[in-house]
């Protein structure tokens, strides 16, 4: 199965080919993880409803939760105004950080130069 022409054209990949994949707790809006996709990975993403992801450093395929168990259930997957972004909101389960956190957002907030 191939990934749907129409959204395929509608996508803006970098050199690689890749594309940036942001996961979104369904429940809570948090955001969990950013990751890489291209067209295959979203083709697997969208006919599984389980979240595959590229990696640029082992350049291989994965399934969040596929070896860990912290596996993510997406219930909706939506392209960005640019085409640049897909957001995938899911049901996360187990930490989605491969530190161990729920968010991989889960640190402090970065300084700012000035108070508003």
């Amino acid at each position: 199965m191939a990934l749907d022409p129409d959204l395929a054209a509608r996508l803006k990949r970098n050199d690689d080919g890749l594309f940036t994949a942001v996961a979104q707790e369904r429940d809570t809006g948090t955001v969990l993880m950013v990751a890489w996709m291209d067209d295959t990975a979203l083709e697997r993403t969208l006919a599984t409803r389980r979240a595959t992801y590229y990696s640029r450093s082992r350049q291989e395929y994965w399934v969040k939760g596929e070896t860990s168990g912290h596996t993510q259930y997406v219930h909706d997957a939506r392209l960005d105004c640019d085409g640049d972004t897909v957001l995938l909101v899911v049901d996360q389960v187990g930490a989605a950080c491969h530190t161990g956190n729920h968010s991989c957002f889960d640190t402090a907030s970065l300084p700012f130069a000035d108070a508003r």
